[in-house]
């Protein structure tokens, strides 16, 4: 199998606070990757390191035999191939829903209008967003501007898609909507390395999950290994914990 992404040896301080220590794992090509745990543990930090909204404070990231991280390299062409999608959307209020998926294309990729609003125009048809695309944020609900929020990533065309808890903003009836989305997504063969609290998704749609605690992997395998025989003791007080809340 090809590594897209492959984390070396990372860590992230902020002053004496660590917040990451040696991170180790790797993102395949076509495969989904979920990362669990609990609040704190350091899953977004990672993952934001990952596309460098957050600098590492030591280690690699190989991106296709690369470190990124190297002087050399440019984050901005780097960050393209990364689509990110946040907890909390991110929409420019001001466009419409068809000028959010255009915008980047057109600035950062270089699109020309016509082939921008084609290609977004394909991906909020997958998210089941095209009838709205001249509304505003604002006139959409939570789940309809999380579904935007994939659209426009995904219009980028990126190897990799991010998601850093991508339901946990939303009200409890929205997140069928925008799992059932992710759920379709992992069926393509997309690369995907998503931060989620939604244990049965990540169950059902992972290739691999990873549980970090303390800033730290404690586990990764399989969802059957995880999920069913955890070798981590740490593991099944999160899983107890969480399952019994849910």
């Amino acid at each position: 199998m090809e590594k897209v992404i492959d984390i070396q040896h990372l860590s992230k301080s902020y002053g004496a606070h660590e917040v990451l220590k040696d991170i180790n794992f790797s993102v395949e090509k076509g495969e989904v990757v979920s990362i669990i745990g609990s609040s704190g543990s350091g899953k977004s930090t990672l993952l934001r390191c990952v596309n460098l909204l957050e600098r590492p404070t030591g280690g690699a990231i190989i991106y296709n035999g690369e470190n990124i991280l190297d002087d050399k390299h440019d984050l901005n062409q780097y960050r393209t191939k990364l689509g990110m999608v946040f907890q909390h959307f991110n929409l420019f209020n001001n466009l419409n829903v068809l000028g959010n998926c255009t915008v980047g294309q057109v600035q950062v990729l270089k699109r020309s209008k016509l082939e921008a609003e084609s290609i977004a125009r394909k991906y909020l048809s997958v998210v089941g967003m095209e009838q709205y695309i001249n509304a505003k944020p604002k006139h959409l609900s939570g789940g309809q501007k999380q579904r935007v929020a994939i659209a426009r990533a995904l219009s980028m065309e990126p190897d990799v898609m991010l998601f850093d808890e991508p339901t946990s903003a939303l009200d409890p009836e929205m997140v069928g909507e925008v799992l059932k989305v992710m759920k379709e997504l992992a069926n393509t063969g997309l690369t995907m390395l998503i931060v989620t609290h939604e244990m049965e998704f990540a169950r059902e749609v992972s290739d691999r999950v990873v549980f970090m605690d303390k800033g730290v992997i404690a586990e990764a395998g399989s969802p059957e290994q995880i999920f069913s025989n955890p070798n981590e003791e740490r593991t099944r007080e999160f899983l107890k914990r969480t399952l019994k809340q849910g």
